[in-house]
């Protein structure tokens, strides 16, 4: 049986986590919107991206299952070892972790457009 990509986390995401990765998707903060509108629709070189996505016990802002990458828009309401516990646990899953600061994504554009277009392209060359 052929499995989705991502399917084998459904069972382990905790039930309220599903609730609330649709509410944030329903009231994401400004960062979230503009990242969305540059991401959504395939929009960034074909590449299908989808937003706040239960992935085991987190729940990633943005996703490309494609190539096991997750885009976080950070402010300052996140800890260093946040991080670090929760990029080991999603680099044990097979993924890649871009952070980019709230503030970089509206003073720093294109830099971040470059950064994703590289990390997306280090998965189909790497």
């Amino acid at each position: 049986m052929l499995k989705r990509a991502g399917a084998d986390w459904r069972h382990q995401i905790p039930k309220r986590n599903r609730g609330f990765a649709k509410s944030m998707r329903r009231n994401p903060t400004e960062a979230e919107r503009q990242m969305w509108l540059l991401l959504k629709d395939r929009r960034l070189a074909e590449y299908k991206f989808r937003r706040q996505v239960p992935i085991g016990p987190y729940i990633a802002d943005f996703v490309c299952y494609a190539s096991r990458l997750i885009v976080e828009l950070d402010g300052s309401q996140h800890g260093e070892q946040l991080y670090a516990d929760r990029n080991a646990w999603l680099k044990s899953k097979g993924f890649r972790v871009l952070r980019v600061w709230n503030n970089q994504l509206t003073a720093e554009r294109e830099a971040v457009l470059d950064a994703l277009w590289h990390n997306l392209q280090e998965s189909h060359h790497g």
